[in-house]
């Protein structure tokens, strides 16, 4: 059995609290360095508003899923794995992100802090 499906199990029984309950100190720590990188290379086309290309092309992709926000910081279904796919890949005109430009304790952080509010 996984670790996951070790830990769903113990949620399920109760007997341990969603991660979003046992936030650590290094956890707040981490989650807001990743508020940070979100902000300097991610919110200027992801972020709410007019004039935001990510959040456009994500409210079309999701027009059909109303319940699916188009901004990124408002989504409760985001995974670690997605996100480090697609900032280290790219898509569509996304650019990839070199590890040179965010490393990978920064996208593990922005990860972080782009799933606290989920439950994947």
């Amino acid at each position: 059995m996984t670790r996951a499906c070790r830990l769903l199990m113990l949620m399920a029984l109760g007997l341990v609290a969603p991660a979003s309950a046992q936030t650590t100190p290094a956890d707040a720590t981490a989650i807001g360095r990743g508020r940070v990188v979100y902000q300097t290379w991610c919110a200027t086309c992801h972020s709410a508003g007019e004039g935001m290309p990510g959040t456009a092309a994500l409210r079309v992709k999701y027009k059909s899923q109303p319940a699916v926000s188009a901004v990124l910081t408002e989504r409760t279904n985001l995974t670690a794995a997605s996100i480090k796919f697609f900032v280290r890949n790219g898509v569509s005109v996304m650019p990839f992100f070199r590890k040179t430009e965010i490393s990978d304790a920064d996208l593990e952080a922005m990860a972080l802090f782009l799933t606290r509010r989920g439950t994947p």
